[in-house]
């Protein structure tokens, strides 16, 4: 698949790290370092800007290095483009840690993993197929 990209950043284009990677680096695109403290949120731009087919989505997804060592995640996760949007790809990063966190211009800050998706169409009817799970929610199928 090919995807029309503008890279407005200084750094390198997004790429994959392995053969078997599904998703490629985002790279904070800053004019000077931003310090996030903790529980604070902020929208960190990247420089880039993609055209992607319809039926077609790019998820931004936290980067799990970054996660486990440094608690810093992306707050919408995964944070969805659209195939019409045109705008700058900004990521929502957020500090759950205990220390300030420094976000320097070109560091790894997410990934973006390039998603299918359907569309779906409503049925409207008066019941659904019964199911063993039925109404059981959050937590009800784990171990008794």
């Amino acid at each position: 698949m090919t995807i029309k990209i503008i890279n407005k950043s200084t750094h390198e284009m997004p790429n994959y790290e392995t053969l078997a990677s599904a998703g490629m680096d985002l790279r904070a695109n800053l004019s000077e370092s931003r310090v996030l403290k903790p529980l604070e949120r902020s929208i960190v731009g990247t420089g880039l800007f993609i055209e992607l087919p319809v039926g077609y989505e790019a998820q931004v997804r936290p980067r799990s290095g970054l996660a486990a060592k440094k608690g810093i995640t992306v707050l919408n996760a995964p944070g969805t483009i659209d195939a019409d949007y045109r705008g700058e790809i900004g990521v929502i990063l957020v500090n759950l840690s205990h220390e300030n966190f420094t976000i320097q211009n070109g560091e790894r800050i997410a990934q973006l993993v390039i998603a299918k998706h359907e569309r779906a169409e409503w049925e409207v009817v008066e019941t659904l197929t019964e199911t063993d799970r039925g109404e059981g929610g959050f937590g009800s199928t784990g171990v008794k």
